[in-house]
């Protein structure tokens, strides 16, 4: 066997053998062609390369904008309508603590008794209703009996008339009795009777 035949199958083996070895495969056999001109040429760039957008951005149109409606308007209203019927409701209840107090329900039995009312404003001399309250009277004034003072006025009816009724009794001192200062009724036809015994 000559030396050119002995080169040719230990280069062959050689080739199989690295073949073997590596991880990878080429496409070009060894030995790789030398670079020519034209792939030899190499491209330079003046500026860092910008990145480009992943999707074509939709146009930007300039419209106006909604507008947006106020709400203070009706929260100051809301509030407004809370505070009104808070206002009414504290003036109801305390109407009913003065009607149901003893002070006018004794007021109402001592003028039923009188006997100029009686021929004033006629007989079954009662409370003047209000539609507003529920046919219940308005009690104006004030019943402080802790400090001695009490000043009432309110609305009578009878058969023949109305009038309005006032009432003002003080206490000088704590433990003494009330004194009545002004106890009185005004019919509506201008007559006014005094409930309040006459000094002799």
């Amino acid at each position: 066997m000559s030396m050119l035949t002995l080169r040719t199958r230990y280069s062959t083996y050689n080739r199989v053998l690295f073949a073997a070895r590596r991880p990878y495969t080429t496409h070009t056999e060894l030995p790789r062609p030398l670079p020519t001109e034209e792939s030899s040429h190499i491209q330079t760039f003046s500026a860092p390369s910008k990145p480009r957008p992943y999707y074509a951005r939709p146009p930007q149109r300039h419209s106006e904008l909604p507008q947006i409606q106020k709400r203070w308007p009706y929260i100051l209203a809301l509030a407004a309508f809370g505070v009104s019927g808070w206002a009414a409701f504290l003036l109801v209840a305390m109407n009913q603590e003065r009607l149901s107090s003893s002070v006018v329900k004794q007021i109402l039995q001592t003028v039923r008794e009188n006997g100029d009312l009686k021929s004033a404003l006629g007989d079954a001399i009662r409370f003047e209703p209000i539609w507003y309250l529920n046919g219940d009277p308005w009690i104006s004034g004030s019943i402080n009996l802790p400090q001695g003072n009490v000043d009432l006025s309110f609305r009578l009816k009878g058969h023949r008339g109305s009038g309005t009724v006032y009432f003002t009794s003080i206490r000088k001192m704590k433990g003494e009795p009330f004194t009545p200062l002004r106890f009185r009724v005004i019919c509506d036809d201008g007559k006014v009777v005094n409930v309040l015994p006459q000094p002799s």
